[in-house]
Order: C-alpha cells, then structure tokens, then sequence
C-alpha cells in the first residue's frame, strides 16, 4: 500500500485559501519538441507564455482554473503559478489549427511560486491531470533558484545571461569567491549568430567585478554587444559566458590587454566578432 504523502501541493495551495471545489487542472510543462521550454520560462516568459496558451487540443477547456508546474529532473516539477481560464478561441496559425486560451494570473500565492518541488510521480507521460490527483511536495526552496548552477571549476563555466543574473543577484558564495579570486580572458558566445566578444578583467574584484556590469544589462558597455541589446531588450538571452584562460590577480590593465589582443587575433573576434577594436 503506497504511503499517504506528508504534504501535497493541494494541501499547501488549500492553506493559502485555494477553492478545492472549482474544476481544476494540474499541468507539468516539459516537451520534447522544445528542449528550451525551461530556458524560455527564465529568460523569455513571452515566449513561453505563448506556448502554454496555445494548446492543439482543448484541455483546458473544461477548467475553471490550471496550476501550472516546470518540469524538473525525472519526475520532478516547479510550481510556477495558478492562471485562471477566462475563455479560449479555435482559430488557424501558421502552425495549423489550435486553441488559444485567455490566461490570467492568479494573486496570493507568490511566496510559494518557484520554490515548490513536487513528485510528478510515474505518469510522467500524463502531462495534464485533474486535480484531485495528489502530488507530494518533496522540497521547499528557500527562495527561487530556477537558473542556480553550482560551480565547478573556471573550464566548466558556460552561463546563460539569466544564469548570470541569479548568481549576482543572490551574490552566490560558491560564485563570488572564485570569481572574485583571480581575472580572466573571457568570451561572449552570441549563439544566435556564432559571433563571439573577447574580453579581459583586471583590478582587485576580478571576474566577479567585471561580470556583474554584464548582468545588469547584458552588455556591460560594449560598443556592438550595445547595439544588439538596443534594437532587441531581449538580445542578451543569446549571449553565452565562458572562461577562456584565467589571469593573475595582480596583472596590469596593459599586460592583460596584451593577452586578450592575442585571442582576439587567434579568434578572429574583431574581423568576423563582436569586437570593435
């Protein structure tokens, strides 16, 4: 006989004033077809909302309200919020004929939205499900760590630009002390279009320092990295992080250009890249 469950998200969303008595649907985002779908709800909600409301069949149609998760690791998933149903349209796009459903979020639950890991459980395949289907709440984040990555070493290194964010935002210790532990060639991948920025830290903050101008606004200043965040404010999701050698803490501004200049001649990154000089 299969354990009661400690806790279920129905219990947790009951006890913030949730109405068991409306008809509702529990839906674990993950989809083959779209490796990205966890990359877009980090980094281009849009996008993925645009997604969750197009459904090719009406499976929402009959629900009052969905409860929405991200699909982790196995069978695990990532409350992401309640929406409401307030109506759904049949119509043709160019993707062929779907329905388009009018979400609306639902307020009062924000201090449980991304913190929640619950078990799936083995119908993993049942992607949508009704919610008297109990789900065990196996984790309880101490807050949202959707893009956390632990570090590993300065070869691992390849941060997304929401990655990156987190990181500086929650000044992550297993990030801040390496980082800020030595400086760097660095390389900016634009993985929409293969160009790559080469570039070079130096001072007492190191990477770290350098790095955390890039996360404010994914271009930290640079001339051509500018220009492609100006005409797109969603650009900088296809910028890419990575270390290409690391540097002394101790070297000069000079001495580090001089490096840096090499591998921007060894990559080509000013005649084909997104360096400027």
């Amino acid at each position: 006989m299969k354990a009661k469950p400690i806790t279920t998200i129905q219990q947790l969303l009951e006890n913030q004033g949730f109405d068991n008595k409306a008809k509702v649907k529990l839906v674990r985002h993950t989809d083959k077809r779209f490796p990205d779908l966890y990359n877009w709800y980090c980094s281009d909600k849009d996008k993925f909302f645009d997604y969750f409301k197009r459904q090719t069949k009406a499976v929402f149609s009959e629900s009052d309200f969905v409860i929405a998760f991200l699909g982790e690791a196995s069978t695990l998933a990532r409350f992401i919020g309640i929406y409401k149903v307030n109506g759904v349209t049949k119509k043709t796009d160019k993707e062929g004929e779907a329905f388009f459903y009018d979400l609306e979020e639902v307020s009062g639950f924000e201090n449980l939205k991304e913190r929640i890991i619950i078990d799936w459980g083995k119908g993993t395949t049942s992607w949508h499900q009704w919610y008297e289907n109990e789900k065990e709440v196996v984790e309880i984040k101490f807050r949202p760590d959707l893009n956390y990555k632990q570090f590993k070493n300065y070869d691992d290194i390849f941060l997304t630009y929401s990655e990156l964010q987190e990181i500086v935002r929650h000044e992550y210790k297993d990030w801040k002390i390496p980082l800020s532990a030595t400086n760097a060639i660095y390389l900016i991948l634009d993985k929409e279009t293969g160009k790559q920025y080469v570039g070079s830290t130096y001072g007492g903050d190191g990477i770290w320092g350098r790095w955390t101008n890039y996360a404010k606004n994914g271009n930290g200043g640079n001339k051509l990295l500018t220009e492609l965040t100006k005409t797109d404010k969603n650009y900088a999701n296809n910028f890419q992080w990575s270390i290409l050698t690391t540097l002394p803490k101790t070297i000069t501004k000079d001495e580090a250009i001089v490096i840096e200049t090499k591998y921007k001649n060894k990559l080509g990154s000013r005649a084909f890249g997104l360096n400027s000089n």
